[in-house]
């Protein structure tokens, strides 16, 4: 910044050092190329241009006219070192800025993308925020708005004709309740990178009407439920009336996993709604989960404490559960609480975590899923923690436990997270820009 109170005798002197180190490279790197002329001319000028330099109190002037003559010659030898087109120069330009930015998150800090709402209330993943009548439905600046500070994304089902609404569910397996059924198709994500979303069905007059949603998103049954039942008991209601006509109730197969040949029953129910051609059925807007920074630093110097957030992969992880379903390994980034260090012993009783005998302490998150308090619904017994049960983190492993137990896939079910497959803990929470933004709890 200070170059701009620099005179105009220096500012030409750092120019002339600049160009004289432009030249050496053009004569370095091409020198067995040029021929004996034009390497008499290049070193010539070069040599004229640093004399000027040692002249102290020199001639601004010279020096301008010998950097002139000098990038004259470079102009016609430099091939690709000069001149450079603004396409090379931006190209250069984005490559380092890339090995730079890959660089930092290798090594230093890394963004991550919450999916699901394991870890609720402490960090969200993505949400179905659904509105039940057409008054409900954001437009135009709000709209615009929602999707800047919320990652908002729109899904709705428009009637294509006039008629009644249905849709397929898979059945429970005590048979007891229904599930709006998907499939499973292959996608892109920014229309580059391969992905998965589930592809949800409804029929209007039999006519299909299909919207997609990714993979990890849980809450559109509870959408439907919501906008055409008012919730889940006058589903169940409407279940029960029914019941009292089978016949309405058609049963068939669909293919849930593609690639797979075995296909699952589903049950096509109508859900006593007619509609007009252009009429909404749902709508709802996709909130993106907590995107955050991970600090992948610390724990090369302290070790991770219980009660941090911490983020890991799961490819070392020896379990049924962390396969799909062709028996392949999945290699994904998953963050959970660290309840157990090696050599410790969890137990569940009454919604508390218990390690090595005593309440677990070391954050918030533990108090307050005892007490059930704030959104936290309380530890659950299940699995390798189920009632009377206990675990022992063995050497080089942690235990990960879900904050929202109720609904979270972790050591329970699959075990211990290896100490090798650690990344690192959340620090801060940049986007969406809600009351959560900042540091990382």
């Amino acid at each position: 910044m200070f170059s701009l109170f620099a005179s105009q005798n220096t500012k030409m002197r750092r120019s002339a050092k600049q160009w004289l180190e432009l030249a050496a490279k053009v004569y370095h790197y091409r020198r067995d190329r040029l021929s004996t002329d034009e390497l008499g001319r290049l070193m010539t000028h070069s040599a004229a241009l640093r004399q000027l330099l040692r002249e102290k109190g020199g001639d601004p002037m010279r020096l301008k006219l010998a950097i002139e003559a000098l990038e004259s010659v470079l102009r016609e030898l430099g091939g690709t070192h000069y001149p450079k087109t603004s396409l090379v120069e931006n190209v250069e330009f984005f490559l380092v800025a890339a090995i730079v930015i890959l660089g930092f998150r290798a090594f230093f800090v890394q963004p991550f993308k919450i999916p699901t709402n394991s870890m609720w209330p402490s960090y969200y993943g993505m949400t179905v925020d659904n509105f039940t009548s057409a008054s409900d439905v954001p437009g135009g600046l709000s709209r615009l708005w929602r999707t800047a500070t919320l990652g908002a994304q729109r899904r709705e089902v428009i009637a294509p004709r006039t008629g009644e609404v249905s849709a397929d569910f898979f059945v429970s397996a005590g048979g007891n309740d229904l599930e709006l059924a998907y499939s499973l198709k292959p996608a892109r994500s920014w229309f580059i990178l391969p992905t998965t979303v589930r592809e949800y069905t409804f029929y209007v007059d039999g006519e299909p009407v299909r919207i997609q949603v990714p993979q990890d998103l849980q809450g559109v049954d509870k959408a439907m439920r919501e906008t055409l039942f008012g919730g889940d008991s006058g589903f169940a209601e409407h279940l029960r009336a029914l019941q009292r006509d089978r016949a309405k109730i058609e049963r068939h197969w669909l293919e849930v996993y593609p690639g797979v040949s075995r296909a699952a029953e589903v049950l096509r129910v109508p859900l006593g709604r007619s509609v007009a051609r252009g009429e909404r059925v749902l709508s709802f807007d996709i909130l993106t989960g907590d995107q955050l920074l991970a600090d992948r630093v610390s724990y090369h110097f302290v070790r991770p404490k219980v009660g941090q957030g911490f983020v890991f992969r799961t490819r070392q992880i020896d379990s049924p559960v962390m396969k799909d379903r062709s028996g392949h390994q999945l290699d994904q980034y998953y963050i959970k609480r660290l309840t157990g260090l090696p050599g410790d012993t969890l137990e569940i009783k009454d919604y508390r975590l218990y390690r090595n005998g005593e309440p677990i302490t070391g954050a918030a998150a533990f108090e307050k899923n005892a007490q059930r308090i704030d959104g936290y619904v309380g530890y659950r017994n299940s699995q390798a923690l189920s009632k009377g049960k206990t675990m022992t983190v063995p050497p080089g492993s942690f235990m990960a436990l879900g904050d929202n137990s109720a609904n979270s896939q972790d050591s329970r079910y699959w075990g211990y997270v290896p100490a090798t497959e650690v990344i690192g803990r959340p620090i801060f929470i940049y986007y969406p820009f809600t009351r959560r933004t900042g540091l990382a709890r």
